[in-house]
Parts: C-alpha cells; structure tokens; sequence
C-alpha cells in the first residue's frame, strides 16, 4: 500500500533517499475523483517506467478550478484511495492548477501523464525538460471519464 505524504519537503527527502539507492521516480497527477479502469491502466503503464510511484494529487480547490464542480469525494479520501492501489508508492496533494511547481521542486526521473494529451501539450511540459526529466505518455485511450460516469448514473 501507497504512502500519503502531506509534507513535500518530507517527501522530497524520501525521494533522494531512493535516488541513492538508484531508483528511477516516475510522477503522474490528477484528480482521480471517481476511480474507474481507464485511471487503473494509467497508474499500471506509468509504475512500468520505473521503481517509484509518485503520484500528485489535485486537492479540493484546485479540483473546483479544474472541474467547475465539487469534488464527488474530498481530496483526503481520494488520496486515501489513490494511496490503497498496488501501484501506487507516494500520494501528495497540491493546491495548483497544474503540477508544474511540484514537479520544479521534486524532480522525478519521468512524468508520466494520460493519453488525452501529447508529449507538445503536457502543461508541466517546459518543467520537466528544465532539469532533463522526460515526458511519457500512458494508459488506454480516453474512453472513460468520471463525467460520463457520473451522466449514466444520473440517467441522462
């Protein structure tokens, strides 16, 4: 079971420790709301590229300026559930639109992102490649979202 590190600089001390030991880091982020296969392969492929699963997650006001909504569950029981899944090794919440300033600070090996974006229009793009960091883009294709889940409950 996955970790939640609410501290960065503790988890960044983690992180060195692991670099040490020549781990690679592979970071993904998201908001993982409602959890659905399409979220499991991602974290499946991105875990493959490395030793080290750090995953970033979107805590609730950054989810609201994402979505335009509520989030269906409060970031601490997403981190809680993103932290319970087999791939997962760190969960840490960020408050940002985008992950670009965890990133600057954390400096994972790859930042792994979906398929509904390419390696040109990841927004933390510029950030990665500053410090020599790559870009990988994995999971299935965007055939699964919490919005169409939450339509074919709601009937619509």
């Amino acid at each position: 079971m996955g970790r939640i590190v609410e501290d960065v600089l503790e988890l960044n001390e983690i992180l060195e420790e692991e670099r040490k030991r020549g781990r690679c880091i592979v970071f993904g982020n998201g908001c993982f709301d409602i959890i659905h296969v399409g979220h499991i392969r991602y974290l499946k492929d991105a875990k493959a590229l490395g030793d080290i699963l750090v995953i970033g997650l979107n805590d609730d006001r950054s989810f609201r300026a994402l979505k335009g909504r509520e989030p269906t569950f409060p970031a601490k029981e997403r981190a809680e559930i993103v932290a319970s899944i087999l791939y997962v090794d760190y969960v840490t919440l960020f408050s940002e639109r985008t992950a670009e300033r965890l990133i600057l600070f954390l400096k994972p090996h790859v930042h792994a992102k979906g398929t509904d974006y390419m390696e040109e229009t990841v927004p933390e793009r510029e950030a990665v490649l500053s410090y020599g960091g790559r870009i990988a883009i994995v999971g299935d294709r965007k055939d699964h979202s919490v919005t169409e889940i939450i339509r074919r409950i709601r009937g619509v």
